[in-house]
């Protein structure tokens, strides 16, 4: 908005600090070609429309905000004469995008000398070369240093990731490797048994009652009851004195199978009522190798379920084959992370999942969300590692009004109350050195404060520290609701 135009004295500009050091010609300069200007109490200008002025206090308080989610977050409040704001990076000209990267107001009626951006742009080429350029190499080292060493936080993270999910895929890869080469030995001891069967004095009726037999213990293999371990020694005991009764050898290792299986005395009865005395201990030897093979089978089974579980994991962790932007499950991002980082989180922190069932699904940038989840638990499990190595790990979410709450709570020492305003800065870390960069709080809030238009805040005290991120339930920005609705073209 424009203000009151009041006429501008080169004495008063060069009364503010910002303009002290200029000569008579310069100051004389300022005024043909800025102006004063007077506002009354409300805007000046709104975070994000096109930066055209730059803007010098000469008396009054101005207020600077910065919208956070859907609020306008004060970060400044002043009187002081000569503090200024606005366009102040236009000497970068097109090679910046200029928007106001805050919010102004004034509280009282308030005077501002006001510096078309252009004309600001020209007196700082004109009358500060050098220092134009070097807040030019300041402005385009900083970014890039700050791209670089967020290209190295995400390796680290990657990194990490890498080494537990290889440790989560070896597990059920190699006992695939051991059950199929168990397999391929009872396999063969299964038909070697078969050709003794079949060479032995058994009719037909005998040989068609084993297989029979065979098929219903197959069945009770894949129906097998999940025992306690009283549950399952009393079985064994009943198993190994009924085997060693009917004269078969080595009851008692034959036993544990058996009752893995869900095959108890009873079963034993039917398979001994089924075929003669003579080719009990056969029949029983035959059937042991059936059900070894089974329980194989389904080891096989669990592992390459588990891999390829796991693979879908890293796949809806990295969402390669996803759009950038669309409306996504928190829940599966949260798993999928979880996931990623069990091998980091370890065996002595507990994992607590506290989900809300019926949370909606919200529209946002699914890969960048499971970087802010893996930086967050990352931090919490460091936490508590640095605690003794133990604690207790709970991942909640919620509905809070239109905005989705997802919250990350640890048990470690928590975040000293003098550092806790610094912890989202860049490159703020309290990690050694080498092991942190110091942008990974900050990556986080720029993804959910920029990118989803959301809130990140924390609490803390020793024992309980939170992490909690808002997320809104709709699209905020016109951009982002054209990808919901051409979600071809954001792809």
């Amino acid at each position: 908005m424009s203000g009151q135009p009041v006429p501008c004295s080169p004495q008063e500009i060069g009364s503010l600090f910002l303009f002290e050091k200029l000569a008579p010609e310069q100051l004389g300069r300022l005024c043909s070609e800025g102006r004063v200007e007077l506002f009354e109490p409300g805007p000046v200008y709104t975070e994000g429309d096109p930066a055209t002025c730059f803007y010098v206090m000469v008396e009054g308080t101005v207020v600077l905000s910065r919208r956070v989610g859907g609020d306008d977050v004060e970060v400044s409040r002043t009187s002081q004469r000569g503090v200024y704001a606005g366009a102040m990076q236009a000497y970068l000209g097109d090679r910046v995008r200029q928007v106001y990267n805050n919010s102004m107001r004034v509280t009282e009626p308030t005077r501002f000398f006001v510096l078309p951006a252009d004309t600001f742009a020209e007196v700082m080429s004109e009358w500060f070369p050098m220092a134009t350029h070097l807040l030019e190499g300041l402005f385009f080292g900083s970014k890039s240093v700050q791209a670089a060493i967020g290209q190295r936080e995400r390796l680290l993270a990657l990194g990490s990731l890498s080494a537990g999910l290889t440790h989560e895929l070896n597990n059920p890869a190699a006992a695939a490797v051991r059950a199929t080469s168990t397999l391929r030995e009872r396999v063969a001891k299964m038909r070697h048994k078969l050709s003794v069967i079949a060479e032995g004095p058994f009719s037909r009726d005998a040989l068609a009652s084993l297989i029979e037999i065979q098929e219903r213990t197959a069945e009770r293999v894949a129906k097998a009851p999940a025992l306690s371990p009283l549950e399952a020694s009393d079985r064994e005991d009943a198993l190994t004195d009924w085997l060693e009764d009917h004269g078969i050898d080595h009851g008692w290792q034959l036993a544990p199978t058996f009752v893995q299986a869900g095959l108890d005395v009873d079963w034993l009865e039917q398979v001994a009522a089924a075929v003669d005395a003579e080719i009990l201990p056969g029949a029983v030897g035959w059937l042991n190798y059936t059900v070894e093979t089974e329980l194989l089978m389904d080891e096989i089974e669990d592992s390459t379920t588990r891999i390829s579980h796991l693979v879908d994991a890293a796949k809806q962790y990295s969402q390669l084959d996803r759009a950038p932007y669309r409306v996504v499950g928190v829940h599966e991002l949260l798993d999928s992370t979880l996931l990623m980082l069990s091998g980091k989180i370890g065996p002595r922190i507990e994992v607590v999942k506290e989900y809300e069932p019926a949370l909606p699904e919200i529209p946002g940038y699914p890969a960048e969300l499971n970087q802010v989840w893996t930086n967050l638990i990352d931090n919490a499990v460091s936490a508590m590692n640095g605690a003794g190595g133990q604690g207790t790990l709970t991942v909640r979410t919620a509905l809070e009004g239109e905005q989705v709450l997802v919250e990350f709570r640890d048990t470690g020492p928590g975040v000293p109350a003098e550092i806790r305003s610094r912890i989202f800065d860049p490159f703020f870390t309290t990690k050694p050195v080498g092991q942190g960069t110091g942008l990974g709080l900050d990556i986080s809030w720029r993804i959910v404060v920029n990118k989803h238009h959301g809130t990140l805040r924390v609490e803390s005290e020793p024992g309980d520290t939170r992490f909690q991120v808002l997320l809104p339930l709709t699209a905020g920005t016109a951009e982002e609701q054209s990808a919901l609705t051409n979600p071809e073209e954001a792809a």
